[in-house]
């Protein structure tokens, strides 16, 4: 069977290297007999198995330490791979899950090329858009960030309502001299 998937490592011990993903069941760890061998101590031995079905690949975790997770979520159950999907095992080692072309004519990589892909370049956000560790994954039902922005506005008007009123009542009982004695004509 061709590959028609690769890992591609973005960070871990070997960013870069692709791994061709051809079989029917694989297994990911850091034994170095499996099919997706990673060589890190955040990974066991036996981390996580791939199952080729109805042409996708199936992820489950295999009782990890560090856990597998695919886009920030936790592994609990089997999960169907989608190209485009990360996936984190622990905390350090992130995969990219790619589809590869169809063409016939294309040439294969090896399993370790000899010109590994580039390092995708700094972005702006941390890594954390790829991967949130259980410890601060946000709560269901949490609200975005995107919000923020009303909230701090609707804040800033609130407090200028809570002065014009207060200036407004000061002003119409009179009450300048009481509360501001160093104005002129207060004396």
């Amino acid at each position: 069977m061709a590959a028609l998937f690769q890992f591609v490592m973005r960070s871990g011990p070997t960013p870069g290297v692709i791994f061709p993903l051809e079989g029917d069941q694989l297994i990911i760890g850091r034994d170095a007999v499996n099919a997706v061998a990673i060589n890190d101590a955040e990974v066991s031995r036996k981390h996580a198995r791939l199952t080729f079905q109805g042409g996708k690949y199936v992820l489950e975790d295999l009782g990890s330490t560090n856990g597998t997770f695919v886009n920030g979520q936790r592994l609990v159950s089997s999960t169907v791979l989608k190209p485009g999907d990360v996936v984190s095992l622990g905390e350090q080692i992130v995969l990219m899950y790619e589809g590869l072309s169809a063409d016939a004519g294309a040439t294969m990589i090896g399993r370790k090329a000899a010109h590994p892909a580039p390092a995708p370049a700094p972005a702006a956000a941390p890594a954390a858009q790829y991967y949130a560790p259980p410890s601060s994954a946000a709560p269901s039902g949490a609200r975005p960030a995107k919000n923020m922005p009303i909230f701090i506005a609707i804040g800033v008007v609130a407090v200028i309502c809570v002065c014009v009123a207060a200036l407004w009542y000061i002003d119409s009982n009179y009450m300048w001299c009481t509360f501001f004695p160093f104005l002129s004509g207060c004396g």
